[in-house]
């Protein structure tokens, strides 16, 4: 969720969406033979048998829709090849485009997913979203970042701990750096239990807290999100992927209940 300047190349603004969603997946690296071995977007048996559903089928976004909308957004927001993909905007900013979140609500819960971030990308996965009428998404979910942590921090606009990938963003900063490089993909896990929360980033726990903890207020309070007293307060929520504007692509989603 961070807030500064866009660093995918100009070119990949120039060309048009679709062919540059091809051309640019094949040049940050496509699938290697051993995903290729591996159906996209499905659940095994035993994946069924403990539970597991899938949130996103790899062809249609059904199960979606935009925060605060009826409908998913006619822009930003691509489905290519197996992938969801939140993409740049090509030419004058669209005004249909903004952060997805699933149609159900989860309270406690296990989610799984992969994601790939391309030069300079910025996202992130929400949880327990509520919908609030002219705020946005972040002021008052959780986010697990996703991010170009390379890019960002040769910025150096700002400290980036707490503000890197698989980091519970402004409030806890990851406790391993487990990310790949731009271009791989990264496999996410966020749990959810009676309150107790943990982040995983490729197999390494990342985060652990709790909610309303007494560390967690204190945390909080010294967050950006002390001004807003709803964040972090509901048990039930969305879940939800943020568009930053940036090229990221999303894939395998699927959700537990606990």
């Amino acid at each position: 969720m961070l807030r500064g300047k866009n660093l995918i190349p100009d070119t990949y603004h120039l060309t048009p969406l679709l062919l540059a969603l091809a051309a640019l997946a094949n040049a940050c690296g496509g699938q290697d033979a051993s995903e290729a071995e591996d159906p996209l977007n499905t659940l095994t048996a035993a994946e069924e048998a403990a539970g597991w559903r899938l949130l996103f089928d790899g062809e249609t976004t059904d199960g979606w829709r935009g925060y605060n909308k009826d409908s998913f957004p006619t822009a930003g927001w691509e489905v290519r090849d197996g992938n969801l993909f939140t993409i740049p905007a090509v030419g004058e900013e669209p005004e249909d485009r903004g952060d997805i979140i699933t149609v159900e609500t989860f309270e406690n819960f296990e989610l799984s997913l992969e994601f790939k971030v391309f030069p300079g990308a910025n996202s992130g996965i929400l949880y327990r979203v509520v919908e609030r009428e002219g705020e946005p998404m972040w002021y008052n979910a959780p986010e697990y970042q996703v991010l170009d942590d390379s890019a960002h921090l040769r910025m150096g606009t700002m400290d980036m701990h707490k503000h890197l990938t698989g980091d519970n963003y402004d409030l806890h900063a990851s406790l391993v750096d487990a990310s790949n490089p731009v271009g791989e993909w990264n496999h996410a896990g966020i749990i959810v239990d009676s309150g107790r929360v943990e982040h995983w980033l490729n197999g390494h726990k990342t985060v652990e807290y709790e909610f309303a903890s007494p560390e967690w207020e204190a945390l909080y309070e010294a967050s950006k999100f002390a001004e807003y007293p709803n964040y972090g307060r509901t048990a039930m929520g969305h879940i939800g992927l943020q568009d930053y504007g940036d090229l990221v692509a999303y894939r395998n989603i699927k959700i537990k209940r606990r």
